[in-house]
């Protein structure tokens, strides 16, 4: 079985192309955007109070009026360990003096604030501190603490500075005490600080830090009633979350007993990536049957074709096999970035083909659907149908939002997504001592440990040929997807044929290669299984890893009288993308360019046009006629005027 590890963010570096412009926007517009936010300074966002929080918290430890005290939702800390390690991914590859000073003032703040024994957790400094570790259900410390571990970890890799890094393993050794040494039962409510804990092991060897990640994975369901013991045993509530409810908090039974994804969707895939993390570092074959259970009970029975996850807004959760509606779908943002995790960690334990075609249609289509082709305005919930003036105005879809907002009270996926993004590198590549993998196209080079050096060229996802200059000594492996049913390969100029391997190219390489793969360009009708009830009788379109919608602003305002056809080809309209950090280079207007959605390929559709009787019903048979209907890649969709999308149209 080949396995492999993430390559070290710096060892990437984006040159141009798609993902490159998308980086560039999270670095020129995406962190500083987010900065005004947590310093309370952006218009038109919600107050965060994130960095006053750490400044009331440190005047609280010494002796200080508490100012204005504590505001927010009880994790409301995790916003700036994810901007932090966002800014560190972002430094590691676009270095930026004014950006780096930011971010050591905030890192300053945070070691202000961090209690004599370790404890760093302004909630639970400025106004309850008698209360701490006493709610693991509802409180978030651990969370928190995932969070900020993250963005330490990150801000040392990128910059070599120490403090933030050491802030937080003090933090840890402190936790080590409590669950540990002190044996507090427990585990928590919201797991993180589980694969946090495994990437502090990774950079540092910390054995505290590998045998904590151990046990809050190894007693989580153990026993089954923890939380609703730990409830008796206090007087205080967050939200009055129903520790009743086990399948919802991932505690009904031991990890490894685990056979279907269940409850909060962001938790449970973040609890599977630090499974699948340990269980590739600890050989755990146990752990990894777990883990194999699990993601083929997501991708074929609970996941949604754009890669989004979590179909119920009923507690942002999994709800049954099969149950995928459109227009209420939940599928938040974080849960698809979760999913991209989950997968990357598989990677680490077997190299299938099958993970990173997940992890690219997650990224493609839900991820970056979460933010406006700007980066100014984002997106929680990601529906595949929406209707102004039934979404988001009933009750049932209230949370199917018509515009994206600017910021969120509850902000975890603006921040989730600037980080992904800025890290693609982690996820695109990989290796171990033998081999160098390609699990997704990013152009730019890439400097293995392993002593391969490869180039990467390529316009994708809107150009389907990726082309690899490689040196050195050792094997290319190169995931070819498994919707390319017609991939043209060529090395040093020659077509061949060549067998995969678990959807991979094996190349050895011995001093220099070029190496060329044609992928299929050609759109395709997609069909959902007879076991979906929201999409009997429909097709969708997609093109390459595109997941393809259809909105009223292309199609005479009327998305819903429209049908698909399958009985003539789809044609490529346009092609070209960029993005507002290419603005200034073509003369082109913040808002033009997002009226043409930045250059995104659109397709022209067989379809036809159905007309009813004006009645709610009738006994008049409908009428139809042969039309082509525009569609635009998920991703893009509500960048323009507010109108009507669908990504399942019925069958014709």
């Amino acid at each position: 079985m080949k396995t492999q590890s993430q390559i070290k963010q710096t060892s990437f570096h984006p040159t141009r192309g798609f993902i490159y412009n998308y980086q560039k926007l999270v670095k020129d517009t995406v962190i500083p955007y987010q900065y005004e936010v947590l310093n309370d300074r952006a218009e038109d966002a919600p107050k965060s109070h994130v960095i006053q929080n750490f400044i009331n918290a440190a005047n609280v430890l010494r002796g200080k009026d508490k100012g204005d005290g504590f505001y927010g939702m009880v994790f409301q800390d995790s916003d700036a360990g994810k901007w932090l390690e966002a800014v560190a991914y972002s430094l590691s590859i676009f270095p930026d003096e004014k950006m780096e000073a930011n971010a050591d003032a905030l890192i300053d703040l945070m070691a202000a604030a961090q209690d004599a024994n370790g404890y760093l957790d302004t909630y639970f400094i400025i106004e309850n501190q008698e209360k701490r570790w006493t709610n693991l259900l509802e409180a978030h410390e651990l969370y928190c603490a995932g969070h900020l571990l993250e963005g330490a970890c990150a801000y040392y890799e990128a910059t070599g500075k120490r403090k933030f890094l050491d802030v937080m393993t003090k933090y840890v050794e402190h936790i080590y005490d409590v669950f540990i040494n002190e044996k507090k039962e427990g585990y928590p409510g919201h797991p993180e600080i589980e694969l946090a804990l495994l990437k502090l092991y990774e950079l540092t060897g910390n054995e505290h830090a590998l045998a904590l990640a151990e046990h809050f994975i190894n007693v989580r369901g153990v026993d089954p009633f923890y939380y609703e013991k730990e409830v008796k045993s206090r007087d205080w509530i967050v939200w009055g979350s129903d520790a009743t409810n086990h399948r919802y908090q991932q505690s009904h039974e031991p990890v490894r007993d685990f056979k279907e994804a269940t409850g909060h969707a962001v938790r449970a895939v973040y609890l599977y990536t630090a499974m699948a993390h340990l269980a590739s570092r600890t050989n755990d074959a146990e752990l990894l049957a777990a883990c194999k259970r699990l993601w083929k009970n997501i991708t074929e029975c609970q996941m949604y074709i754009t890669g989004g996850i979590g179909s119920t807004v009923h507690g942002e959760a999994f709800s049954v096999n099969y149950d995928l509606p459109n227009d209420t779908a939940y599928a938040e943002t974080c849960a698809s970035i979760g999913l991209m995790f989950f997968a990357s960690k598989m990677l680490e334990n077997e190299i299938d083909g099958k993970y990173g075609d997940v992890m690219e249609q997650a990224f493609y289509n839900t991820v970056l659907a979460g933010m406006e082709l700007d980066g100014k305005r984002f997106f929680y919930v990601n529906p595949l149908e929406s209707i102004p003036g039934i979404a988001e105005e009933t009750a049932t879809r209230k949370h199917d939002l018509t515009r994206r907002p600017g910021w969120y009270a509850c902000a975890c996926c603006p921040p989730n997504a600037a980080r992904l993004i800025s890290s693609f590198g982690k996820y695109a590549y990989g290796e171990n001592a033998s081999t160098a993998f390609c699990h997704m196209f990013a152009a730019g080079t890439v400097d293995f440990e392993n002593g391969l050096h490869v180039e990467c060229s390529t316009e994708y996802p809107y150009d389907f040929t990726v082309n690899y200059e490689v040196t050195g000594h050792n094997t290319l492996a190169i995931r070819i997807p498994a919707w390319s049913k017609n991939t043209t390969i060529r090395i040093n100029g020659l077509a061949c044929t060549l067998p995969l391997e678990k959807g991979y190219l094996y190349l050895p390489v011995e001093g220099k290669a070029s190496v060329t793969i044609e992928l299929d360009s050609t759109p395709r009708i997609m069909y959902p299984s007879a076991k979906v009830p929201a999409l009997t009788g429909y097709g969708c379109v997609m093109r390459g890893p595109l997941v393809y919608c259809f909105e009223g602003v292309d199609n005479d305002n009327d998305v819903l009288s429209l049908k698909l056809r399958n009985d003539a080809p789809i044609t490529v309209l346009e092609e070209g993308s960029m993005l507002p950090s290419m603005v200034a280079k073509h003369r082109i207007s913040d808002a033009k360019l997002k009226e043409q959605l930045c250059g995104a390929t659109k397709l022209r559709v067989p379809a036809t046009r159905i007309t009813v009787s004006e009645a709610l019903y009738s006994d008049e048979a409908p009428t139809s006629v042969n039309c082509d209907a525009i569609a635009i890649p998920y991703y893009t969709w509500c960048n323009r005027e507010k109108s009507q999308m669908r990504v399942w149209l019925p069958l014709h």
